[in-house]
């Protein structure tokens, strides 16, 4: 089967690691640290957004985003990015990667600026812009999943595109890294600057009008890094599957791996014939992709969603946690600018221990024991995880046991990265055929945006207490962190069992993942 692979192909997969792939993932990279900064960077500044737009001089309490205001700002991004992974993954195998790839480049960078600006300084209008260019910024973000990876697993050799694919997904990491020193480093300035009394001490000074900049500043600084990359970005050529497979063209894709392999490589004639198979144009809704395919896109769409709804639900109320550890502070006890440091010093420190070694203890092992062991293992983990922080929950709150439960929650996070967050993300890149790899990455990554937005809004309210006395403001009693915690544990069980639809893509060519070197051996 694998003789059937056009050379140009074979030179891509026995290629050996050299500058251009490097190259490679600092450019995809940087969409997703984009991505990741921008989706994490609002949880750092919602708190900031509530006390200077919803002050209550009367209220104890400095002020909070409303329930439906606080769900639309943390969620609309999420809406937004799942519809531009459906729409740029089908783009992205209609036009070819490389043409989609820079719009959704200057979307992100236009957005990310313009959520930074609002018009009037009413809440309503402020929250009003925030969401609008947040759901656009979102769209952006969402065709950076589909093409990035597709673009990272064609450029690829076969012994280490996972590692490679999983690089560009631990830019996520440094993006929410990113997210708070940014936030650190601004609070900082401004709290040197413009020095305020808390809240206890004076209401309305605790919150001077200048901190309005922070939360702006923090916001429009994920622009930056996107736009450094925009020039590499069009001069990358078209990946070399797309331009043989998809649009057919192989004197095309050969010209440009020589330039990129840096070698001369020979033009074949006799596979022209064997690219235009018909029997290799079978449609996404067709009977044959069914066959071939639908378990495994199953597969890959189950797996992200279930992923998701536990990833998302925790990381958009770690400030929560925090809080009830004691890390940060009753917000009476702070002006608006410490609570901003405070909240970004805690996300910082846990993306530091368990978020970020746990992508590069993917890309250090996938092209080792492979993606199905690392997903299984890190649902596995994560169940047990969960479990056991939900059933001794009061165990866990207890001052003398905060440390314990810093540490189970850190493993969950390092085991949901060196697990399937990472895995999620890889295999769809790599076991559908090119003409529909973009698309069904989108699908799978779509599927995971609809998880994380069920855990986004429905933990938000499904985590309140079921004291009616206790839950915040404005939403009604819930079934309380610990329950919710054993439904996120019983969903990344079920997440392990479908991960046993998904094939082990370790080792081998694209086209013999995807069948597209079946065809022509059959006929020869």
């Amino acid at each position: 089967m694998a003789e059937q692979q056009l050379g140009v192909l074979k030179a891509l997969d026995v290629a050996k690691t050299q500058l251009y792939h490097f190259t490679a993932i600092v450019i995809a990279g940087m969409g997703f640290f984009t991505d990741a900064y921008d989706l994490f960077c609002v949880s750092l500044v919602t708190k900031l957004l509530g006390r200077i737009y919803y002050f209550n001089p009367e209220s104890a309490k400095p002020g909070s985003l409303p329930p439906h205001v606080a769900a639309a700002v943390n969620g609309v991004a999420l809406c937004g990015t799942l519809s531009g992974q459906l729409f740029f993954g089908w783009l992205g195998d209609k036009l070819g990667r490389k043409k989609v790839y820079g719009l959704t480049l200057v979307m992100m960078i236009l957005c990310s600026v313009a959520s930074g600006l609002s018009f009037g300084h009413e809440a309503k209008g402020v929250m009003t812009t925030l969401c609008f260019f947040r759901f656009w910024l979102g769209f952006g973000i969402g065709g950076d999943y589909p093409l990035s990876a597709t673009i990272m697993s064609e450029y690829a050799n076969k012994k280490t595109r996972g590692a490679f694919i999983a690089a560009v997904f631990a830019m996520q990491g440094v993006g929410i890294l990113a997210g708070g020193f940014v936030a650190l480093a601004v609070s900082s300035i401004f709290d040197k600057k413009f020095p305020a009394p808390t809240y206890a001490v004076n209401r309305a000074l605790s919150t001077p009008p200048q901190v309005d900049y922070i939360w702006r500043i923090i916001v429009m600084f994920g622009a930056l890094p996107a736009a450094l990359t925009y020039y590499w970005r069009m001069k990358m050529p078209e990946t070399a599957r797309y331009t043989a497979l998809v649009a057919k063209n192989i004197k095309q894709a050969t010209a440009d791996m020589s330039k990129v392999l840096q070698t001369d490589l020979e033009l074949e004639e006799r596979v022209e014939d064997d690219v235009k198979d018909p029997r290799q144009n079978y449609g996404l809704f067709s009977k044959e992709f069914l066959r071939r395919h639908g378990l495994h896109l199953l597969g890959t769409t189950s797996t992200w969603f279930l992923l998701d709804i536990a990833f998302y639900s925790q990381n958009l109320f770690q400030k929560d946690i925090f809080s009830a550890i004691g890390w940060i502070p009753k917000a009476a006890t702070m002006n608006a600018t410490h609570e901003v440091f405070r909240i970004a010093r805690a996300q910082t420190l846990i993306a530091l221990c368990s978020t970020v070694p746990g992508y590069w203890f993917t890309v250090a092992f996938i092209d080792i024991i492979g993606r199905f062991v690392i997903q299984l293992m890190g649902f596995f983990m994560m169940t047990v995880f969960m479990f056991a922080i939900a059933f001794p929950y009061n165990h866990w709150i207890q001052p003398d046991n905060r440390i314990g439960f810093v540490i189970m929650y850190s493993l969950t996070f390092f085991f949901a990265n060196f697990g399937p967050n990472a895995t999620t993300f890889i295999v769809p890149a790599e076991i559908f055929p090119a003409r529909l790899r973009s698309t069904c990455h989108g699908i799978s990554a779509a599927a995971g945006k609809a998880g994380a937005i069920i855990g986004a809004f429905g933990f938000l309210y499904a985590a309140q207490s079921q004291d009616k006395a206790k839950v915040d403001a404005g939403y009604p009693p819930g079934i309380g962190v610990k329950n919710s915690l054993i439904v996120l544990g019983v969903l990344n069980f079920i997440g392990m069992l479908f991960t046993f639809l998904v094939p082990e893509p370790k080792g081998k060519s694209l086209e013999e993942l995807s069948g597209e070197a079946e065809v022509s051996h059959d006929e020869k």
